[in-house]
């Protein structure tokens, strides 16, 4: 033991807090027990609105909400922000703003859209 007082340990500097974005995810997912998934499905595809300061928050967020529903992630692919998207020059609908809209509220995972994958489709 040390006869030196301990150092208090400093409180954070008041970093500078981040706001939230909603990104655009595509997440393909595999099967696993309890999925939900069709009856003969190999996997699917989600399209997700995630809330996150960045987009690797927004992913991991994602992938834990998926693999709590008892999906499995396998693949992630980021889209951006609405802004990056509008860059882009994506069309973005009002159904769509509004469901970015709501995971930003949220600060949550909106799965917009599943679609099913089958062992005969050609990629």
């Amino acid at each position: 033991m040390s006869d030196t007082p301990e150092k208090p340990v400093p409180e954070k500097a008041a970093k500078e807090k981040r706001p939230q974005q909603v990104f655009t995810l595509l997440v393909e997912v595999g099967r696993h027990e309890n999925d939900g998934l069709p009856k003969g499905a190999t996997g699917a595809g989600l399209l997700c609105y995630a809330s996150g300061v960045d987009e690797a928050e927004a992913v991991r967020e994602t992938v834990a909400i998926l693999k709590q529903a008892d999906l499995a992630p396998l693949d992630v692919t980021g889209y951006g922000t609405l802004a990056e998207r509008e860059k882009q020059g994506h069309e973005i609908g009002e159904e769509e703003r509004a469901l970015m809209s709501r995971a930003l509220d949220e600060n949550s995972v909106i799965v917009a859209q599943m679609s099913p994958f089958y062992g005969d489709e050609k990629a």
